[in-house]
């Protein structure tokens, strides 16, 4: 395998031109490329005014079924699979009229992008299957002894660089570099279309194709001694901390991300403005108001001294007055995550805190506009549990009542709050909430009972009056009995306890509601 090879003829076809004009003339004006390429971006390069040979006059055919075929040919491919220091290649070659392609510039049609359009039709994400552009792609990476394959406009420098340090040519070590690239790439590329086809048909395939791109180191994993980083696997169709901006503070930990991702999921369950605020991946501060400042208040209310070193997550834009309400505390926050912030709210935010992670990410929609497609998956030795994502949000047409007395609106908005945040506690989960805030949180206890017992002694005065959720069924009335003594009104639940009447009829004498859901939300 030589060291440097001269780059002297390169194929060029991409979707995405970012950048194309500077590589292209560089690879034509400094190093005197012979530019070969394909519709849409042969007539691009011409309009640069750079000289181009079309593929279909190397290979003698015309593009043709709507641009299916054009670079499937023994002319392109054996130009980038020939082994120019093999005789027989050399003479195959020479025979058939094969010239060497040297470097293939290559990014796929735009399949991801297409695919998560909300509205996408299965046809049109069929045509976003690109084959001949993986072909060629993988035939220049197998040879990369003699060929450069570049597959994004962020290598474009790159391969520019090591070109002008070496005379035109290219190193061994960056055509190696390069194919390792462009397989990651292409194996990217197909786990796209093999997960969509699967979902597209409703089907278990059987298999789960994954690939993962690392998006940055992180600070450091759970405890400093563990490294550790964000890999990401797609863009999904709704915001996400694994793809936010960061605007201020120090660099990321895995712990950030964490409790980040969970906050951000917890206010994703209301459309009304909406604050949570995370310790350990639990939310101890939840609240909705008419406006998010006041929503602010209230979470931050909910458990002021757990929301030390808390990650905040509000679902709509913060401006100058929520930074305010923000920056009134007298707490330390790690991560404020948010779609947006209003220029003098930004600098307010950096001014209060110098470290403080500042992350957007992005209109935010509620849970029923949630990407679907995603999965959650929990590493086990030896292999991975995946699940679906709990979606269910809060149905008032679905819910029970089964006590004789019926919830207030007041009631039933309270009601519906604690039910929302169960889903974000760790089981067994008991949630009070009161007036818009959650004022009370037991969670990742190993009875329901003792789950009650903290939720009560973290609301204290604020039980007498609250409504208390709990994430499954209550198998005995002690449970219910213990929130009903603190003072809570009404409790909701999934039910389905061979001795759910027991605690309906403690309800009832208690003069308290109870309602049922039918539906469970476990958080292990």
């Amino acid at each position: 395998m030589p060291d440097l090879v001269r780059v002297q003829r390169a194929l060029i076809s991409v979707s995405d031109k970012t950048g194309l004009d500077t590589f292209a003339r560089a690879l034509v004006e400094e190093f005197g490329v012979e530019l070969i390429s394909t519709g849409g971006t042969a007539r691009y390069l011409r309009d640069l005014g750079l000289k181009v040979t079309d593929v279909s006059d190397v290979t003698g055919f015309p593009e043709m079924m709507d641009g299916r075929v054009k670079t499937l040919h023994p002319k392109i491919h054996g130009g980038l699979l020939a082994l120019r220091d093999n005789r027989e290649h050399v003479r195959a070659m020479n025979e058939h009229g094969i010239q060497a392609i040297d470097l293939v510039c290559i990014n796929l049609y735009p399949f991801e992008q297409t695919i998560a359009k909300p509205d996408v039709e299965f046809a049109d994400a069929i045509e976003n299957i690109d084959i001949g552009g993986p072909a060629m792609v993988r035939s220049a990476s197998k040879n990369h002894a003699f060929v450069t394959v570049v597959t994004s406009p962020a290598q474009y420098d790159e391969v520019l660089v090591e070109m002008r340090k070496n005379g035109g040519s290219t190193s061994q070590a960056l055509r190696i570099k390069q194919a390792q690239r462009a397989f990651a790439h292409t194996a990217h590329y197909d786990s796209m279309i093999a997960n969509y086809l699967a979902s597209a048909a409703g089907v278990d395939s059987g298999s789960m194709v994954i690939h993962l791109t690392k998006q940055m180191d992180l600070r450091y994993g759970e405890n400093p001694h563990q490294k550790a980083a964000l890999l990401v696997e797609r863009r999904p169709a709704e915001a996400s901390v694994a793809f936010a901006t960061q605007l201020h503070g120090k660099e990321l930990s895995y712990i950030n991300l964490l409790d980040a991702d969970a906050a951000l999921n917890a206010v994703k369950e209301l459309d009304a403005p909406t604050v949570c605020i995370v310790k350990h991946a639990t939310p101890c501060g939840y609240a909705t108001a008419d406006d998010l400042p006041t929503a602010f208040q209230k979470a931050f209310e909910g458990d002021p001294l757990a929301a030390f070193g808390g990650i905040v997550a509000l679902n709509k834009a913060v401006d100058l007055a929520t930074a305010q309400a923000i920056t009134s505390i007298d707490k330390l926050l790690e991560v404020i995550v948010a779609p947006s912030y209003e220029r003098d709210a930004l600098e307010l935010l950096r001014s209060r805190w110098k470290n403080v992670r500042l992350l957007e990410v992005g209109p935010i929609t509620t849970i029923d506009q949630a990407d679907r497609q995603e999965l959650h998956m929990h590493k086990i030795t030896g292999g991975f549990l995946t699940q679906q994502r709990d979606l269910l949000g809060f149905d008032e047409q679905s819910i029970k009542v089964v006590t004789k007395r019926k919830p207030t609106p007041q009631q039933l908005a309270d009601l519906k709050l604690a039910w929302l945040a169960c889903k974000h506690v760790k089981s067994n989960a008991i949630v009070l909430a009161k007036d818009g805030m959650v004022v009370g949180v037991g969670g990742g206890q190993v009875d329901r009972v003792g789950a009650a017992g903290i939720a009560i002694a973290k609301a204290g005065e604020r039980a007498k009056g609250a409504v208390a959720a709990s994430d499954a069924f209550f198998p005995f009335p002690d449970g219910p009995e213990k929130l009903l003594d603190a003072g809570v009104t009404a409790i909701i639940h999934p039910g389905g306890s061979l001795r759910d009447q027991e605690s309906i009829d403690l309800a009832d004498k208690r003069d308290a509601v109870m309602v049922l859901t039918g539906q469970r939300h476990f958080r292990h």
